[in-house]
């Protein structure tokens, strides 16, 4: 059974910090390229940042651009947001995402998504 599995949002003053996790099991997870998406109200979801299957590679939204980290844990099967300097914009639902292009098409997963609220 696929499972990804987001913890580490909370109440978080501007300016502050806080480290998301996504525990993945059930799946290859080494073979993935993973993602955090988030999704204020009424807005569309939209992509934060990716990191490659080894990590050797990342990318990120111009909005996050040095201010959130993504990193991986492949001994773990964890990915990780780490989000600085947060502004009440970053407030949303934040998803983790595992994909994998196939000869066929792709795979992907869904978290069920953690809160993050930035307000003083």
């Amino acid at each position: 059974q696929v499972q990804l599995v987001e913890s580490g949002g909370g109440l978080v003053q501007p300016g502050g910090s806080l480290r998301l996790s996504c525990a993945a099991s059930g799946f290859t997870f080494n073979s993935y390229a993973m993602s955090w998406y988030r999704q204020a109200p009424k807005k569309e979801r939209e992509l934060v940042a990716t990191i490659t299957t080894t990590g050797g590679s990342t990318n990120y939204a111009d909005s996050v651009k040095g201010r959130f980290t993504i990193s991986r844990d492949n001994a773990k099967n964890t990915v990780y947001l780490q989000m600085s300097s947060l502004k009440p914009a970053d407030t949303a639902v934040y998803y983790c995402n595992a994909f994998r292009r196939t000869s066929w098409g792709h795979l992907d997963y869904w978290g069920q998504g953690t809160q993050v609220t930035v307000s003083s």
